[in-house]
């Protein structure tokens, strides 16, 4: 597709959808392992996967025949019935997370919905009265009513406003901040292990540490918010699970479907058991049979590519190369992350910076308007972060 004609598909498609979304000037047309290219042919760098989805990168054709013979055997059945992809799917999950019980929507933003009503039905059943929830500062859980009222960001809180009520936000890594927060009301404590869209802000082992002895101390619920940072991105299955903790309940999403759109909550058989009954919550399209398909085949590929393995040789490596460039480029202040999912604090407009990497053939997002968020396919190489290193030296 030829400049004037890809300009013409933009203009026309911009002028068909609602305008909710900042979209770069490409037009994606197919990708293959780490790499995307667009209608015209050119090739893209991929460091972005999505938003931290395509774990498996394009064009797998184990995780692509899974798909299609789902699509020959069923799509769709709704939750009325059992099908037995959703079930093997469920049993994978428990046995990567450690956790109990799951249930499946379509988005990390509807699992955490669940998450929170999880929580506030465990607190009725158990007769406590407690119906708040403490969040964090520079968190991120969706756009929902109720992922956004236990998210601290005025730009995407204050048109939407009043929210749920009963929120109160502690400062990230700041255990005293929490326990000041802390009432007889409190229902549960939410967290990123690793805040994506906030900063790339790693939590702490105390802070996580304190936060479970803290909820185990008052009878407060932990739910961990694994949407972006788990499934391996961070070296671990999810990222908890480096820390020597485990939350009562856990959402999850992303790179669980590789591309596919699904999302889950997960809980402990405690949480379980004083928790949701037939007729609290419910979906028509999550668990569907194509989406589980997905997941099971997923977690397949990872275990037996042990894929949080090469997350820690080839991140260890991006951390390396990232501090090199701190210390070298002037547009460079800050390495943040770990894994897979890593932020550069720079010192232009992080957009700036996003803008340009594009033209050179390089897809990178930001993380508020300071750090360049890299999230890429889980199965890149060293090779691959050389590359990126030669682009963002030119747009430094």
């Amino acid at each position: 597709m030829e400049n004037k004609a890809m300009n013409q598909y933009v203009e026309t498609t911009e002028n068909s959808l609602v305008h909710t979304y900042n979209r770069f000037p490409v037009v994606l047309d197919r990708g293959e392992g780490v790499y995307l290219y667009d209608t015209e042919g050119k090739k893209y760098l991929d460091f972005a996967a999505g938003i931290a989805v395509s774990g498996l990168g394009y064009g797998n054709p184990e995780f692509n025949g899974a798909l299609k013979a789902q699509i020959d055997q069923l799509i769709h059945s709704s939750n009325l019935y059992y099908n037995t992809t959703c079930g093997k799917a469920a049993e994978a999950l428990k046995e990567v997370s450690g956790m109990d019980r799951v249930f499946f929507t379509n988005s990390g933003t509807e699992a955490i919905e669940g998450a929170l009503k999880a929580a506030r039905k465990y607190a009725w059943k158990k007769g406590t009265g407690r119906y708040e929830f403490i969040a964090m500062e520079n968190s991120f859980h969706g756009r929902s009513m109720g992922a956004l009222s236990v998210t601290e960001h005025e730009a995407y809180r204050t048109p939407f406003e009043p929210l749920i009520p009963g929120v109160s936000f502690a400062r990230f890594n700041d255990l005293d901040s929490v326990r000041e927060l802390v009432t007889e009301k409190t229902c549960a404590i939410i967290l990123e292990p690793l805040q994506g869209e906030g900063g790339i802000n790693t939590a702490s082992e105390e802070f996580m540490k304190g936060i479970r002895e803290l909820c185990d101390k008052e009878g407060i619920l932990m739910i961990c918010d694994e949407i972006q940072c788990g499934m391996g991105r961070t070296g671990s299955m999810f990222a908890w699970q480096s820390y020597g903790t485990k939350p009562d309940i856990m959402a999850m999403a992303k790179a669980i479907g590789s591309g596919v759109p699904v999302g889950a909550f997960a809980m402990t058989e405690e949480v379980a058991k004083y928790s949701l009954e037939p007729g609290d919550h419910g979906t028509t399209y999550g668990g569907n049979p194509l989406a589980c398909a997905a997941v099971a085949k997923t977690i397949e590929i990872f275990r037996r590519e042990k894929i949080t393995d090469h997350v820690q040789e080839v991140g260890a490596y991006l951390t390396l190369r990232l501090k090199e460039l701190v210390e070298t480029c002037d547009g460079a202040l800050e390495q943040r992350g770990k894994g897979l999912i890593q932020g550069l604090k720079v010192r232009r407009p992080a957009g700036e910076i996003c803008a340009a990497a594009l033209k050179e053939g390089l897809l990178v997002i930001s993380a508020r308007s300071d750090v360049i968020r890299l999230v890429p396919p889980l199965i890149v190489k060293k090779e691959h972060v050389d590359e990126l290193m030669e682009k963002l030296k030119k747009v430094l």
